[in-house]
């Protein structure tokens, strides 16, 4: 089974088991990854998922919507390289998926 690491603002790495066909916001509430609020439950409503991908797996994320970037606009760290972690549906394909956690969610 594939796995995915999460990376805190302060550099603690959290390696955890791809759920294939969750999203990845669920996948890193399951694991118990800090930094992960989800206080939408996962509608795009709000950023309190928000990641930072590694720049190797951006594409491989798939894209960005419309509602998903206009939540992104309200986060303060968002980057070029930024994504919803409840937009992004888990599978084998994003087996050694790194994403890094911004720190104003901490």
């Amino acid at each position: 089974m594939g796995k995915i690491t999460f990376v805190e603002h302060s550099g603690t790495a959290h390696i955890v088991e791809i759920a294939e066909g969750q999203s990845l916001m669920q996948t890193a509430i399951d694991n118990g990854v800090p930094g992960i609020d989800a206080d939408c439950g996962g509608a795009c409503a709000c950023g309190t998922c928000h990641v930072i991908l590694h720049s190797d797996w951006v594409q491989a994320a798939g894209s960005i919507n419309a509602d998903e970037q206009g939540m992104l606009g309200l986060t303060p760290e968002k980057t070029d390289a930024s994504r919803l972690a409840c937009q992004i549906t888990v599978s084998e394909a994003l087996d050694g998926l790194i994403v890094h956690l911004p720190e104003f969610q901490m």
